[in-house]
């Protein structure tokens, strides 16, 4: 075996939900470096992701999708003639305590599980036929409290319970699902934390690795899962937090 040959996604077609900007994106990029033909899917049109710090949509396929319409998601899927890789990295917060309100908890919701089993759904027949991998990006959130973010939280942690659940149900489609669970990288999401600087001190001084993470650090574990060299991973969540959660 060639070294690094099965990090060759070459003739290989990849989708990043959310992959428009922050960790969706340093994942979309990581494909593409690899030889990936990637298709990204973002809330906004694409003009408007141009100057924004953190998205970069050079030699990405972009398309503008409301993940939470069942209708456009199935339309979008029903253009891809084949999908070897699936990203699922969409997900919102509300702050402010607007997550302890219906509409606030039914929004986070929407995006951050619903929508995750929506595409996941979309994309079975073509993942199926291609022996396709899933990965589906939750968060660190899924195991630990958050305080003001219950829907977040909740959202994360049924992330991480429905890879485990696909993970099951579907290698026996030869279909290979498995997730990520990131720490804190500075993204438009965390900027309440990132971009102040008493809780970025402090946020810092409990991550063992000394500084905050990267999307950039979210695409090797993507590509690892996705690869053959996780072909006996199933149903699995990476934790990837510069040992934040160790203690």
């Amino acid at each position: 075996m060639k070294p690094l040959a099965d990090l060759d996604f070459s003739n290989k077609t990849v989708l990043v939900v959310g992959g428009s900007s922050g960790i969706g994106n340093g994942i979309a990029r990581g494909f593409l470096n690899h030889g990936a033909r990637v298709h990204v899917w973002g809330t906004r049109v694409a003009a408007a992701y141009a100057a924004e710090e953190g998205s970069d949509l050079r030699d990405l396929a972009y398309t503008q999708v409301d993940v939470t319409d069942g209708a456009a998601v199935e339309a979008q899927a029903a253009a891809f003639a084949s999908l070897d890789v699936l990203v699922l990295s969409q997900g919102i917060v509300r702050y402010g305590r607007q997550e302890f309100t219906a509409a606030g908890w039914q929004a986070v919701m929407a995006v951050n599980i619903d929508s995750v089993m929506r595409c996941a759904m979309a994309f079975y027949p073509a993942l199926k036929a291609a022996s396709g991998k899933v990965i589906i990006v939750s968060s660190v959130a899924a195991f630990t409290a958050t305080r003001g973010n219950p829907a977040y939280s909740a959202s994360k942690a049924g992330a991480a319970g429905l890879t485990k659940s696909l993970g099951e149900a579907w290698i026996g489609d030869g279909i290979r699902v498995n997730g990520i669970a990131p720490g804190l990288v500075p993204t438009k999401i965390t900027a309440v934390t990132t971009n102040h600087p008493g809780r970025r001190d402090a946020a810092l001084a409990a991550i063992p690795a000394r500084r905050f993470g990267t999307p950039a650090d979210m695409a090797g574990p993507a590509l690892f899962l996705a690869s053959p060299l996780a072909d006996y991973m199933v149903g699995q969540t990476l934790v990837v937090d510069g040992g934040m959660t160790l203690s």
